[in-house]
């Protein structure tokens, strides 16, 4: 609720400062004596048009403050996220206009004017001859409906809420996959190719090629390499004189002497592994010369196989180990190809799932607000007609639309006020004077369905006879138990229900000025007196007095 409002250099304001009720507050003075004025303070406080027009003449700017009590279904995390540091539950708004520019703070932090138009809509209906606020605006025509709602259909509607953003993540998701197969698509047959070429290279030594340039070597030269071995060989032991033939004698000749000396044993031990090592040498180098043979077939097998992996290493990376790591990274890439087309297959089926759902879920709620349209419906007409609009039809239609957040129903408050017309969307409809008893039926019925707690309105008695300001007068003091009522009027009937009153008077001398007077006890008495029979006189002080209840 606003707790208090103070005003300087504002129109025709000096300077003001006003405290209200929690309950209901009420303006009243003679016409034209600038009570709409304080109303359009509250407004431009709260983010409504205005330019240096509104400074009051002679001054270089004007500065509105308002001191806001929230509720307790207030979200309070809004203003943390816009650097607001929010102690309690008390804020102070205001705002400051200059000649060029004006700017907005909430406690002493400058924010956006499309922050404080936003703070408005959760704190302040405001109903004016020229203007209303959240219950015109079709957008949160719906959000009432559900709000009046019991907890089963509350829940309903949060269940859809939350299935639907979880609809619409699934979506991008696989927008998301869907865009990463495609770009990966482009190149899959070539990744294919590519894996399937290295595989089929059937790499497994990144050493291979060096020992195959060293094969080929000694196949190239197998004819020499015969040559050579057997040539040692055959010094060894293939001729007749050789050297294993000699070498035996002298094995005899040490033999003999380890016989005759026990010392030389030693040597005749080492001179018959020697003897012996030669012998397995000569062997080994027979075998060795037996084993080289021309091996065109291998040869040409090996320069095949090199010319290939010339080839991997050109194409992927200049050596075996890069070419066996290109094929890993392009394994992968391949993996991923065939991961992104499961993906989209299981998101296509979540999708597909949860939209099910959606319709399901969607049907039953949109049945919901028809039934609760109806009784609601009924319901406003009934207060209408007690608000001295007896013609009045009032319906909450509710129509097919696209799926969103809220469901596939579009919900709008439509009235007709003459029995000859259609019933068509409010803002279009209902004229200034109306419109303000149409939002006092609504806010109403709807009273604990919506999160605002202030509400303003303005000239609510034009064109309403005696017995209807009676009701007007319940409405708003039953309305006033649940919600900060601000209202202007030239009813006494309705004036006399406050539980505060000001009276704004209008003074012309060297300049015009208007100033605002809380009004108590005789003086109370008197403003009721002058506004029933437009003189204060010994009948109207009677009459007074007897709506004040004293």
């Amino acid at each position: 609720m606003i707790k208090s409002i103070s005003v300087k250099n504002y129109i025709l304001i000096d300077e003001i400062t006003l405290e209200f009720d929690k309950g209901y507050n009420v303006f009243t003075g003679e016409t034209g004596a600038g009570k709409s004025i304080i109303i359009g303070a509250i407004d431009t406080a709260l983010g409504a048009k205005a330019n240096k027009d509104v400074i009051k003449t002679g001054c270089d700017r004007a500065y509105i403050e308002l001191e806001i009590e929230l509720g307790n279904n207030f979200n309070f995390s809004i203003l943390k996220e816009n650097g607001i540091d929010a102690e309690g539950t008390v804020i102070t708004v205001s705002r400051e206009i200059q000649q060029t520019q004006s700017r907005f703070r909430i406690n002493g932090v400058q924010v956006s004017s499309d922050f404080i138009r936003e703070l408005r809509e959760l704190i302040l209906d405001i109903h004016t001859q020229h203007q209303s606020y959240n219950y015109v605006q079709q957008k949160n025509h719906i959000v009432l409906l559900d709000n009046f709602a019991l907890k089963p259909h509350k829940d309903n509607v949060k269940l859809f809420k939350d299935k639907f953003l979880k609809f619409q993540n699934l979506q991008k998701e696989l927008e998301i996959a869907l865009n990463r197969v495609n770009t990966i698509q482009q190149q899959e047959e070539l990744i294919k190719f590519q894996v399937q070429e290295i595989e089929n290279a059937a790499i497994e030594d990144i050493n291979e090629y060096e020992t195959l340039e060293k094969e080929l070597d000694i196949l190239a030269n197998a004819q020499r390499l015969k040559e050579l071995s057997y040539s040692s060989y055959s010094a060894l032991y293939g001729e007749d004189e050789n050297i294993l033939d000699a070498l035996s004698n002298v094995k005899a000749n040490i033999s003999k002497l380890s016989s005759m000396d026990e010392s030389v044993a030693p040597i005749e031990e080492d001179f018959i592994n020697a003897y012996e090592t030669l012998k397995e040498l000569a062997s080994q180098l027979r075998d060795y010369s037996d084993s080289k043979e021309n091996d065109n077939e291998r040869m040409d097998f090996i320069g095949e196989r090199l010319s290939l992996l010339d080839k991997m290493k050109r194409k992927y990376g200049g050596s075996l180990e890069a070419v066996l790591s290109t094929y890993e990274k392009l394994s992968e890439e391949l993996n991923k190809i065939e991961c992104s087309q499961d993906d989209v297959i299981r998101l296509e089926n979540e999708i597909k799932n949860l939209s099910k759902e959606l319709e399901e879920l969607s049907s039953v709620i949109s049945e919901a607000r028809k039934e609760l349209a109806s009784v609601l419906s009924k319901a406003v007409t009934i207060e209408l007609e007690k608000l001295e609009l007896p013609k009045a039809r009032f319906e909450i239609a509710v129509t097919p639309c696209n799926m969103n957040e809220a469901g596939t129903d579009r919900v709008e408050f439509l009235i007709a006020t003459n029995v000859s017309d259609e019933p068509r969307p409010i803002a279009k409809t209902a004229s200034g004077g109306e419109i303000s008893r149409v939002m006092l039926a609504l806010k109403t019925v709807f009273a604990k369905a919506d999160n605002t707690n202030t509400v303003i309105f303005d000239e609510i008695d034009t064109g309403i006879s005696g017995k209807a300001s009676q009701s007007v007068a319940d409405a708003i003091m039953n309305l006033a138990k649940t919600h900060q009522i601000i209202l202007i009027t030239h009813q006494p009937i309705i004036a006399a229900k406050a539980n505060k009153h000001f009276y704004v008077k209008k003074v012309q001398s060297e300049t015009t000025q208007v100033s605002v007077y809380t009004l108590e006890n005789e003086n109370r008495v008197k403003a009721i007196a002058l506004l029933a029979a437009g003189e204060i006189n010994e009948e109207a002080e009677l009459f007074a007095k007897n709506l004040l209840g004293i």
